[in-house]
C-alpha cells in the first residue's frame, strides 16, 4: 500500500511540475511498466529517472555540444556516461556536474577524447550495440530488460542487474561474439547484492 501511495504521490507531483500533462501521464505509465518488469523497485526507477533528467539538464546548461555528444544511463543511483568530447577538461567537467546531482552514488565516466587512439566511428558502435541487444532479446536464459548496453569506440559497456553469475557470463559471451568488439567493461551488479 505504501508503494502505491508513493507512486501516486510521485505521479501527482509530476503533474504540478509540468504543463505537458499527456507527456507526464505517458512517462509515468512507462516508468511504472518498466519497474514492474525489472528487478528495481518503482521507487528506484523513479529516482533513477529523476537523476538522469537532472544530469542531462546540468550537462545541457553547461554546454549544448557536450550534451549532444554524451549519453547517460542510471541504474540504482550509479551513473554511466559515455561519448566523445573535444578535450580532457570536458571529461572532468562532466564528472563534476554528475557528482553535483542529488542521489548519485557512483559515476563511471567512460567518455573518450576526440582524436585519441580510442576514437572510432559512431556507426560501427551503434551496430555493435544493436547486435548485442538483439542477441540478448533472443536468448531465453537472459532477462534482457535488466541490462543497458552502450558502445563507444568498440568498447561495450554493460550496466544492470544480473540474476546470477551464469547469466552475466552469457551476456559477456554474446558481446565477445560480435565482430568489431575490442573490449567489454561490466558495471553489472548481482541481484543478490541489490
Amino acid at each position: 500500500m505504501k508503494l502505491v501511495a508513493s507512486l501516486l504521490f510521485a505521479l501527482s507531483s509530476l503533474f504540478l511540475l509540468s504543463g505537458c500533462t499527456p507527456t507526464v501521464i505517458l512517462g509515468g505509465a512507462a516508468i511504472g511498466g518498466v519497474a514492474v518488469a525489472e528487478e528495481r523497485s518503482v521507487g528506484t526507477v523513479v529516482d533513477d529517472a529523476t537523476i538522469k533528467v537532472q544530469v542531462m539538464n546540468a550537462i545541457f546548461q553547461e554546454s549544448e555540444p557536450l550534451f549532444t555528444s554524451t549519453s547517460t544511463t542510471v541504474i540504482a543511483g550509479t551513473v554511466l556516461v559515455t561519448g566523445e568530447v573535444p578535450n580532457p577538461e570536458d571529461r572532468v567537467t562532466i564528472s563534476r556536474l554528475i557528482w553535483g546531482v542529488t542521489g548519485v552514488k557512483e559515476v563511471h565516466n567512460e567518455i573518450t577524447v576526440a582524436g585519441s587512439e580510442n576514437s572510432s566511428s559512431f556507426a560501427s558502435d551503434s551496430l555493435i550495440t544493436t547486435k548485442l541487444k538483439l542477441q540478448l532479446l533472443r536468448d531465453p536464459q537472459v532477462y534482457n530488460i535488466n541490462y543497458s548496453v552502450e558502445t563507444v569506440n568498440a568498447t561495450v559497456y554493460l550496466m544492470g542487474i544480473a540474476q546470477n553469475e551464469a547469466e552475466l557470463n552469457r551476456v559477456k559471451a554474446h558481446a565477445k561474439d560480435i565482430s568489431g568488439v575490442r573490449s567489454i567493461v561490466s558495471y553489472v551488479k548481482m541481484k543478490s547484492d541489490t
